[in-house]
């Protein structure tokens, strides 16, 4: 036979068996996906634990139920010789080989949303697009007594989806309008069951009302401050745990004590609202903002930026172009991310380059005022703030990271942030964020090192030259919540499904 011949057929066997190979892990990664195991044993894992410590790895890690029991170095020579110190076999094993492990990440800014517009949009697109990026734990800052029902679903394993932290909305109608009435409604949250307080612009006596109420009952707040007669200063004198976004920071730093509006603007015209919060920043005063910030550190006010959300204002045409989209936008998302006024964030009616330079010095200075945050000890958070303005769940909060990156943080931090400074902010930090015995067995495996590019956590991988070959890779193995492992693709491919169904309708 010919001998070329005989070597092609011999590459077809061997091409055959191994995509046999992968068919057959993929179907047994399939079977035990969203299962609880008694023992998980991960193997020769290079792990990335949180804390902003070097990579360091291989470590075998072994999961009991919801904990991780032992994290055990392995010594790579006397592995390779069959002489390595191992933990006992488990009821699953991972093999982690060139993969990183880290642990799962925490989205601060979550919505658990099952419509948008009015239209109905199934739940689980959205906790599944969660666990397919890698996330296990989402504070929900919109919760409803359906989120309550879903946080309970989420931690008996009943239904896929990262553990949920329910934070109700204090101005849900009827708004407390007065003292008396904030102290009520801050007793009936805690008497529902949840787990803080999501706060929006609020007069200062409310607030102040509001936040000792929290205080006395044990509920954290996250505050959205808008503009409105409260800002930062209030945050820091009445001691709220998170600022979310950004408006009451640089607006609390501006020498004449407002903005600069014109004459014509409207605060609840939307176009109105984003244009001119594109030029905030540039209206503080530098050292004035310092003084909040170190304000903001005394008193323990932490900072979650949520940079992704508003990323549309600055290049609206790479938003609205996302590659992902093709796959994983459900088609009600994406008609509610069209312009459109009544559709809150979908604000894009007359916007124009002009707009966009704005947006992008807002950017410039917004990033080194965080940076610059970090410096004198302040605790940043991360969370994405997704479906709206054209941020994907799960893939808001990868942006997210890419940005905290662009702002100046190195990968480590970049990874602290979304993990054990998260859990601190939830007043975990003992339980979550970190890869650690003793620890809830909360981790995510990852095929590429996001340490050198952070877009591997994406469900849609990345491209990378091998050999002189392109070839895709990345995105995420295993999202392992509570010691249940996920498997990523797995997820990744029901989404796509859904969407897919969900075009046709």
């Amino acid at each position: 036979m010919n001998t070329k011949l005989v070597r092609a057929v011999s590459a077809c066997i061997t091409l055959f068996a191994l995509l046999i190979q992968i068919i057959s892990a993929q179907s047994t990664a399939s079977a035990v996906s969203g299962k609880k195991v008694k023992r998980l044993v991960i193997r020769n894992a290079t792990v990335v634990d949180g804390s902003g410590k070097p990579a360091a790895g291989p470590f075998d890690i072994v999961i009991e139920n919801d904990l991780i029991a032992q994290i055990v170095s392995i010594d790579p020579v006397a592995a390779k010789e069959g002489n390595a110190k191992r933990p006992a076999a488990g009821d699953l094993e991972i093999d982690a080989s060139g993969k990183y492990v880290l642990p799962g990440l925490i989205n601060l800014h979550g919505h658990t949303q099952d419509e948008r517009g009015g239209k109905p949009q199934p739940v689980d697109y959205c906790m599944k697009l969660w666990l397919a990026c890698g996330i296990t734990t989402v504070r929900d800052v919109g919760a409803s007594k359906k989120t309550l029902a879903w946080r309970e679903q989420s931690a008996a394993n009943q239904i896929a989806s990262p553990r949920i932290f329910a934070y109700g909305v204090f101005q849900s109608p009827p708004s407390p309008s007065n003292p008396e009435q904030s102290r009520a409604r801050v007793r009936e949250m805690k008497q529902a069951g949840y787990d803080g307080i999501k706060l929006f612009g609020v007069d200062r006596d409310i607030m102040q009302a509001m936040m000792d109420e929290a205080k006395k009952v044990g509920l954290r707040v996250a505050h959205h401050t808008g503009v409105e007669e409260t800002n930062a200063w209030d945050d820091i004198k009445f001691g709220t745990t998170s600022i979310e976004h950004w408006y009451g920071i640089p607006d609390a730093a501006i020498e004449s004590g407002r903005q600069n509006f014109p004459a014509s603007y409207n605060y609840n015209n939307e176009v109105d609202r984003f244009r001119y919060a594109g030029r905030l920043w540039r209206e503080a005063n530098w050292d004035r903002l310092m003084k909040v910030f170190d304000g903001m550190v005394e008193a323990n006010v932490a900072w979650n930026p949520t940079l992704d959300i508003y990323d549309a204002s600055r290049d609206l045409q790479r938003a609205q172009t996302n590659p992902a989209f093709g796959e994983y936008l459900h088609p009600v998302l994406e008609e509610y991310f069209k312009p459109n006024s009544a559709n809150h964030g979908s604000y894009f009616i007359g916007w124009t380059s002009t707009d966009e330079v704005f947006w992008k010095e807002n950017y410039r200075i917004w990033m080194k005022a965080l940076y610059e945050f970090e410096k004198r000890g302040g605790l940043i958070g991360a969370g994405e703030d997704a479906g709206f303005i054209y941020q994907m769940y799960g893939f808001g909060l990868i942006r997210e990271l890419e940005l905290h990156q662009e702002a100046g943080f190195h990968p480590l931090k970049v990874i602290q942030h979304v993990t054990s400074n998260n859990a601190k902010i939830l007043g975990e930090e003992n339980k979550l964020g970190r890869i650690r015995v003793g620890f809830k067995a909360d981790l995510i495996i990852i095929n590429g090192n996001p340490l050198e590019n952070i877009k591997v956590l994406y469900p849609t991988g990345v491209e990378e030259v091998r050999d002189g070959k392109a070839v895709k890779t990345g995105g995420i193995e295993w999202t392992i919540k509570d010691g249940v492992p996920f498997h990523a693709p797995t997820l990744a491919a029901e989404i796509r499904d859904m969407v897919v169904n969900a075009r046709k309708r």
